[in-house]
């Protein structure tokens, strides 16, 4: 059977479809070793340690 072209007008079809771009603010955790703020499940590139390991060498 047909469907009507405009059933839904394209401000309802589009105010419905913008929620999809939105972006997330990204996530930030406090690293144990030295308190600076470093993405969460990675290295930190203050100090270079990753879960009270250091990873990378790093100069004071």
């Amino acid at each position: 059977m047909a469907v009507p072209k405009r059933k839904v007008s394209k401000a309802r079809r589009d105010k419905r479809r913008s929620a999809v771009w939105k972006l997330d603010v990204p996530a930030f955790s406090k690293c144990d070793h030295c308190g600076e703020l470093k993405a969460p499940h990675k290295v930190c590139p203050v100090c270079g340690y990753y879960k009270g390991v250091q990873v990378i060498k790093k100069e004071a």
